[in-house]
């Protein structure tokens, strides 16, 4: 059984949605695009929490790339694709969030079935 905060991918949700969460302090937003920036990178941090928790919640990893698929299309469907920082925080912080999920999700099934990543 995978030990329960050791996962880097987890751990680097965790870094990506605070980061996310805490830009718009930097950053030009608008109210929208700083409410889903705020709201998307909490959600992202606290899901990859539980996954550093829970090791074995599978569905935790889909999860997390729906998140980062969600922030990724953010500029376009609310509206701030023209402010350019927010939204490359936007399509970066979407693309990473959705590769440490589906590096994770191996783990993650393997973790959930009592043995180790890579083995039979």
């Amino acid at each position: 059984m995978a030990k329960a905060w050791t996962r880097w991918q987890d751990w680097a949700e965790v870094v990506i949605g605070a980061l996310v969460l805490l830009s718009p302090l930097v950053v030009e937003t608008t109210t929208g695009a700083m409410w889903t920036m705020i709201v998307l990178g909490a959600l992202i941090a606290i899901d990859g929490l539980a996954s550093l928790a829970m090791p074995g919640m599978v569905y935790g990893e889909w999860f997390q790339m729906v998140l980062g698929a969600l922030l990724f299309i953010s500029p376009w469907v609310i509206g701030y694709s023209d402010l350019t920082a927010a939204s490359w925080v936007s399509w970066v912080g979407g693309v990473l969030t959705v590769a440490a999920g589906a590096m994770a999700v191996p783990l993650a099934n393997a973790a959930h079935g009592g043995r180790i990543a890579g083995t039979a």
